[in-house]
């Protein structure tokens, strides 16, 4: 018996399905972004202005003049694999960071509205869970913001 579709033809649908799939993981920029929105009841985002524990973060502290706490946070944020600045202004960044295998986006905002202070939020676009991976990017840009800064 002949075989309805030819091996080259099973290849081909699977490649389209992996590259709809792949490409349907990055979601579209949130309408939201600049204006600090409150976490979803999802566990892939993190907030340091968050009112439910397990999303929530202290702000990044600073000393000295907001905008060489920025330029340095711009610097950290530079050094990430996969980052994208999407706006830069006076008082607000946005990072588009994106993972590896399945190019999942997650924006992190950060705000400097307050002396000294730097508040964020930082979401997945798409999916319920992130494993984490939004809390441990905060922490390890909170690493190495304050790296140089402890005396």
């Amino acid at each position: 018996m002949t075989p309805i579709l030819g091996s080259h033809s099973i290849r081909t649908i699977w490649l389209l399905l992996f590259l709809a799939l792949f490409v349907s993981c990055a979601g579209t920029k949130p309408d939201s972004i600049g204006r600090f929105a409150e976490c979803p009841e999802k566990p892939n985002c993190i907030s340091s202005k968050s009112s439910t524990p397990s999303q929530m973060a202290s702000p990044l502290i600073y000393e000295g003049p907001s905008t060489e706490a920025k330029a340095k946070l711009i610097s950290v944020i530079e050094s990430m694999p996969r980052t994208q600045i999407s706006i830069n202004k006076d008082n607000f960044l946005h990072i588009e960071f994106t993972s590896l295998i399945f190019r999942f986006v997650d924006d992190v905002e950060f705000y400097f509205n307050e002396p000294r202070i730097i508040h964020f939020r930082s979401a997945s676009r798409v999916g319920h869970s992130d494993l984490g991976v939004n809390r441990n990017r905060i922490e390890e840009i909170r690493r190495l913001f304050t790296k140089d800064s402890l005396k």
